[in-house]
């Protein structure tokens, strides 16, 4: 299969001190990275594309390591995470699908505590196109404070025949968050779920 050919990176990092609440003592973290690359299966239905799976690896493993980069370089205070992508129009969305593998499990190779899978979504879309990419707690899907999102898009892309691949970490639960549920301070983290 060939290697990913990038066309550009863009990173976006969020501080969020307050909802219209007191303002938090540690503001909320919350970054994505954004890679365009071009799609090699644009324009024609390809049978076997799994393989290309392998070749996005180290992409998605030097994602993770940048996202983590942004948020200080400490692995250990990321507390939630997801992924996405959008396929341009001359692509099928089972091209987005081709990263569920390599950008899962890039962020949880790097992460200390992440057992819980890895949310995601994925759409068909041209340049300016948003994606709200979901985000759960990284260790334990049902710790109902860290559902969250974050919707991230480019004015150029993706092309036609483009993939956009998208990664987010944050690094901690939403701001003012208190609707109840699983607390973080009491994961178990056997399952990845409590």
């Amino acid at each position: 299969m060939p290697e990913p050919v990038i066309r550009k990176t863009a990173i976006v990092l969020e501080e969020i001190f307050h909802e219209g609440g007191p303002a938090a003592e540690t503001p909320l973290r919350r970054a994505a990275i954004l890679t365009v690359i071009k799609n090699p299966f644009a324009g024609s239905y390809v049978e076997d594309i799994a393989g290309f799976m392998d070749d996005l690896k180290p992409l998605g493993v030097d994602m993770a390591k940048r996202l983590v980069e942004v948020l200080g370089g400490d692995a250990s205070v990321v507390e939630g995470y997801g992924k996405g992508a959008i396929v341009g129009t001359a692509g099928e969305l089972e091209h987005g699908a081709l990263w569920h593998v390599p950008g899962g499990y890039s962020m949880r190779e790097i992460l200390p505590t992440s057992n819980a899978i890895v949310p995601s979504t994925k759409k068909i879309g041209g340049p300016g196109t948003r994606l709200d990419v979901p985000v759960t707690h990284c260790n334990a899907s049902y710790v109902r404070s860290h559902f969250d999102a974050m919707e991230v898009g480019l004015a150029d892309g993706p092309k036609s025949d483009e993939i956009m691949l998208v990664l987010v970490m944050t690094t901690g639960p939403r701001i003012h968050a208190r609707v109840g549920g699983l607390k973080a301070s009491e994961i178990k983290g056997e399952d990845g779920l409590r």
